[in-house]
């Protein structure tokens, strides 16, 4: 069937819009004879097919809710007679009513089952508001009034109408398979949080320095280690030129090396305290400036 025949299924056969759009479509003037076969395809095939579905589907919704709502009157009825004296009911009626309220339990139970399982109630009002707005949106766009009354004619509110018909089906598919695309697009959220987590970080010691130390204090500590580092390097430096000039007894590269990481270590606890010393003159400073300012 092609693309112009689809709106001609016999199942719309007795669906009214069909006649009236139809003529409509085909005394519009646009600008070629596709634009109309694509009206009649997609617009027009839309709609009967949505109208199509929302009619079988209340067929069986409406039989399914009559039965439930049948069911649920006449079994309180069944109990309630069964509570009459049993001289006055017929013969056999204990196993009459057993039996009668056994199987009008378990039609209302399946038929309240089928609905829920198929959705057919909420099948039944997307389809029908799906309908209705597809249907309004055409005759909108077919006598240029509403979001189409600036156009001055079909031709070019053609795409824009176009454009509107798609978001209608887009936004009718996703109700239909609602929660399929979030899951997916939340899995790959976490898949790739994951591996920005897992990724490892490269170590930046400006960086790390400035949370510990205040900017504006920063260069003053650095400047003081250095001035430590600088002297203890001199002192070092004479220490082994006077053991270079004397006879010492032994391996003399052993001793000296020996001397140099004694003095090492001696230097780096320096280091560490002066710089612990200055970081925590500075915090005592900054906790002393906040209650004051505080107050003021």
């Amino acid at each position: 069937m092609d693309n112009e025949d689809k709106a001609l299924d016999p199942k719309f056969e007795r669906i009214g819009y069909k006649d009236q759009v139809l003529d409509i479509i085909n005394s519009l003037e646009l600008p070629s004879e596709t634009d109309k076969h694509i009206l009649k395809s997609r617009f027009l095939y839309e709609v009967l097919n949505y109208d199509a579905r929302r009619n079988n589907t209340k067929k069986y919704y409406d039989s399914f809710r009559f039965i439930v709502t049948l069911g649920s009157i006449m079994l309180p009825a069944i109990m309630s007679i069964g509570q009459m004296d049993p001289a006055k009911l017929p013969n056999n009626f204990d196993n009459v009513s057993y039996w009668s309220a056994w199987t009008i339990s378990l039609t209302v139970t399946a038929c309240n089952g089928f609905l829920q399982l198929f959705s057919l109630d909420k099948n039944y009002f997307e389809y029908a508001i799906t309908t209705e707005q597809l249907k309004t949106e055409g005759w909108q766009f077919f006598q240029l009034s509403g979001k189409y009354d600036e156009y001055p004619d079909h031709a070019s509110a053609y795409r824009n109408f176009c454009k509107s018909v798609e978001n209608i089906k887009r936004k009718q598919v996703e109700k239909e398979f609602s929660g399929k695309g979030e899951v997916t697009q939340k899995k790959g959220e976490v898949t790739q949080k994951k591996g920005e987590v897992n990724q490892k970080k490269e170590f930046n010691f400006k960086q790390e320095l400035d949370k510990v130390i205040p900017a504006k204090h920063a260069p003053k500590v650095l400047n003081n280690v250095d001035m430590v580092l600088g002297d203890k390097m001199e002192k070092l430096d004479i220490l082994m030129g006077m053991l270079e000039k004397k006879n010492i007894e032994g391996n003399t590269e052993k001793t000296n090396e020996k001397v140099r990481e004694m003095l090492t270590a001696s230097i780096k606890d320096n280091v560490v305290e002066q710089v612990t010393g200055q970081v925590s003159g500075h915090i005592t400073d900054m906790t002393k400036l906040v209650p004051d300012a505080t107050n003021k």
